[in-house]
């Protein structure tokens, strides 16, 4: 050991619920240090990478100007924002999770989304409406869609930038290229300490309270594989590379309790060409999110999964493991003119995997897939197009008859070239599997009793996705929990 520290609470990560734990603890008075494995360069986690954007509850257009308070008069005329209760957000929750999300964890997530989204403003986080993501213009008025209508100012880089520099003015330390090792207890089990790595070598830091939130196992190809399963080594990973499961780790090593869904994970439509992990310049544009409105194949031209089961935010999460399953991990959604007005701005950028063509046999081509089996392919699906209203703001019901897998909504004709293939591979956001945590954000042991001082939230706690998420669940899910971890962690340190 090289020296040693102390400080009230020690927060491993620097992501969103690791900065929000660190705020929040910081508000009860406490001595706060951040421990960023990254330098400071590749700081922020997997939410840098993300789109930024936050599910909470809200019961109109109200609830939404006390998070967004900048919102026009003009805005407002013109836009329809709908609301998302707290039943709708349960619902949604436990649809896509198959009945297996932890209820008392899901009643606290869903409870508190709204009160956490008006505490991050008043800290300073500022959020704008999602237009470019979450919204059609129909029948004259900006149609927000799924529950999910706000983001934060510049996206996952953004929200990123914001969160440390108020953390900074709030005076917490950061501590770039420092690496939690191992946790210290005392002969209660409760937290005393925490080792650390940083740039001049291991040295102990002496806390009572330690918020847990420094990512899944993602980025770590051997856990992947172990847990996820075999070809999971070789999927793209979306966001950072120092998400390896450290906290996980340390936690199970002093008797901490795993829970959730360690085979599942949210795992996208990633351009195929994307680095092996995330780009700090591109970052979240790699996604490709407009599947509902063509059609998806494989490399033998194949379709293999409903793009339109359901509105995208219900179902990007779990298609990229869809996609990881085909022929050489590929795949190719399918757009003609009629819809490419409604893509989203990552299908534009220079770097996309892209081939246009006037025929599908030429697309095929380009694409170096069968071009008998893709013209087959279309044109059965061409014919199992019924008729109907289409409207992308809903579930509009246009769907395919007579054809396998079916198209559910949105069902529209591919007959309007140029067209246009997208080439796709897994990428992989997060992972589901972790610890075992009480709504107070306490790291449970096996016995389910609380390792007293010790915290957990994000990505590293299980318990609450399962199969699939519902979009921007997961940031709302880091703020709640981390705004929890660290107000329990900081109460703790002032009542020695």
């Amino acid at each position: 050991m090289t020296t040693q520290k102390q400080f009230d609470v020690v927060v491993a990560g620097a992501g969103n619920a690791a900065l929000s734990a660190a705020l929040s603890a910081a508000e009860q008075g406490a001595s706060v240090a951040v421990l960023e494995k990254a330098p400071e360069y590749l700081r922020g986690g997997n939410s840098y990478f993300s789109g930024g954007l936050f599910r909470f509850v809200y019961n109109g257009i109200d609830d939404i100007m006390e998070v967004i308070p900048d919102i026009t008069e003009n805005e407002r005329e013109n836009m329809d924002v709908g609301r998302y209760p707290h039943a709708k957000f349960y619902d949604d929750l436990m649809r896509v999770t198959e009945g297996l999300s932890d209820p008392d964890l899901a009643q606290v997530l869903i409870s508190r989304s709204l009160p956490t989204m008006k505490w991050l403003q008043k800290q300073g986080v500022r959020m704008v409406l999602a237009y470019g993501r979450q919204s059609f213009m129909h029948e004259g008025k900006y149609r927000f869609w799924g529950g999910l209508i706000v983001e934060a100012v510049g996206a996952g880089k953004g929200l990123s930038d914001q969160e440390f520099d108020i953390a900074e003015r709030n005076g917490i330390s950061i501590m770039y290229d420092t690496k939690a090792d191992k946790l210290h207890i005392d002969t209660q089990g409760d937290i005393t300490g925490i080792t650390v790595r940083g740039p001049e070598g291991y040295y102990e830091i002496k806390t009572r309270s330690v918020v847990l939130a420094c990512g899944g196992f993602e980025a770590n190809a051997e856990m992947r594989t172990r847990y996820l399963g075999q070809g999971w080594e070789l999927a793209k990973v979306r966001g950072t590379q120092f998400n390896t499961g450290d906290g996980i780790r340390m936690a199970l090593d002093i008797g901490a309790q795993s829970f959730g869904h360690w085979s599942g994970s949210h795992a996208v439509a990633w351009d195929m060409n994307a680095p092996p992990t995330g780009d700090r310049v591109i970052a979240d544009l790699f996604q490709k999110h407009s599947y509902p409105f063509g059609l998806i194949v494989n490399v033998e031209g194949k379709r293999f999964v409903d793009e339109g089961a359901d509105l995208r935010n219900y179902t990007y999460a779990k298609y990229g493991k869809e996609i990881l399953k085909q022929p050489q991990r590929v795949a190719f959604q399918l757009f003609d003119q009629k819809t490419k007005h409604l893509l989203r701005d990552e299908y534009f950028i220079p770097q996309a995997s892209v081939v246009e063509a006037n025929t599908f046999e030429e697309l095929a081509e380009g694409m170096s897939i069968d071009p008998e089996a893709l013209a087959a392919t279309v044109s059965e699906y061409n014919a199992a197009v019924q008729p109907g209203e289409y409207n992308p703001t809903v579930l509009d019901g246009k769907h395919t008859e007579g054809v396998e897998p079916p198209k559910s909504n949105w069902a529209l004709t591919l007959n309007e070239p140029p067209y246009m293939g997208y080439a796709v591979t897994c990428g992989l956001t997060f992972t589901f599997g972790g610890l075992k945590i009480n709504p107070q954000a306490q790291v449970l042991d096996t016995e389910d009793r609380p390792i007293l001082g010790l915290y957990a939230a994000g990505e590293l706690t299980g318990g609450i996705f399962y199969n699939n998420y519902p979009g921007g669940s997961g940031l709302t899910a880091g703020s709640v929990f981390g705004k929890i971890a660290g107000e329990g962690a900081g109460k703790r340190s002032s009542a020695r």
